[in-house]
């Protein structure tokens, strides 16, 4: 799944191609496409016709556009989604579940999604946010998201360190990719308790989580499954310089001992043995 620097690098380049640009016809392709939407795909496309993009924004995974009269047009890539920018009179690729022309005639906007897991809704703004992910904390990179706070809340918590960063309620935008880099930095096992995590050692966390995502915004994102292109269909590259995740029985970077693969969640995670010794007090 796209986690914060992908759904930042289609947000930054989003804003740079649809931006200030007005709606002319939205053709709903899926009614998936538009499942939380409660005015159904015709509705749907009646009520963006005609409506300005005025602002790209984000929050953690999400990301949404700007439109008058309070309102937003949210999106959730789910696991494969795409949001492209592209030639009008390109072919329409079968998997495309919402297309959106322009009154300008330039290029046109299209949601594509192999596994529709994504969605697409028009929302109400509460305080600049959607109404439906109010209750998504902010992400380690928005100056909203307060420090303090999210370490006084993490600390109270009796949870394993990894399940606490991909609560999206505490602290969002982190996946499973970006949880193992940073706590692979930070020396921290996934199962660490966090009501045992001192004040330091989450500072040094926090400051490893936005290296990683910083790094890997620079990169792109990263690239491991295909589906994961740029409004350009371009791909990330952060993949190149992970350090644990994806890299069973490869030398550590650090002290060369075998990255570990274990079991997480119905998925994995990576860490190194020696670095991120796993402790006697474990949350699994």
């Amino acid at each position: 799944m796209p986690e914060l620097p992908e759904v930042e690098t289609v947000r930054a380049g989003l804003g740079h191609h649809i931006v200030g640009r007005t709606v002319d016809v939205v053709t709903v392709l899926n009614p998936r496409a538009v499942r939380r939407d409660p005015a159904g795909p015709a509705g749907f496309a009646a009520s963006m016709a005609g409506r300005p993009f005025t602002g790209a924004e984000r929050r953690g995974k999400y990301l949404w556009f700007d439109l008058d009269h309070d309102e937003a047009l949210l999106a959730h890539l789910g696991m494969s989604g795409q949001l492209l920018v592209g030639d009008p009179d390109r072919p329409l690729s079968p998997h495309v579940r919402a297309r959106f022309t322009f009154t300008d005639g330039g290029p046109d906007l299209r949601f594509t999604d192999q596994r529709t897991f994504g969605h697409l809704m028009l929302s109400r703004l509460v305080d600049g946010v959607p109404a439906p992910i109010v209750h998504i904390a902010p992400d380690p990179l928005e100056t909203a998201f307060d420090p303090g706070a999210f370490t006084a809340r993490l600390r109270r918590k009796k949870t394993g360190v990894k399940r606490a960063l991909l609560d999206q309620s505490l602290i969002s935008g982190i996946g499973n990719i970006y949880a193992d880099e940073a706590l692979w930095r930070a020396q921290l096992h996934w199962a660490r308790p966090t009501e045992t995590l001192r004040r330091g050692e989450v500072s040094k966390l926090l400051e490893a989580v936005r290296d990683v995502l910083t790094e890997a915004l620079k990169a792109g994102g990263t690239s491991f499954d295909a589906l994961y292109v740029n409004v350009n269909g371009e791909s990330g590259y952060f993949d190149r310089s992970l350090n644990a995740y994806g890299r069973e029985g490869e030398p550590c970077p650090r002290c060369t001992t075998p990255i570990r693969r274990e079991a997480f969640m119905n998925r994995s995670s990576y860490s190194c043995p020696h670095c991120q010794p796993r402790p006697r007090n474990a949350h699994f």
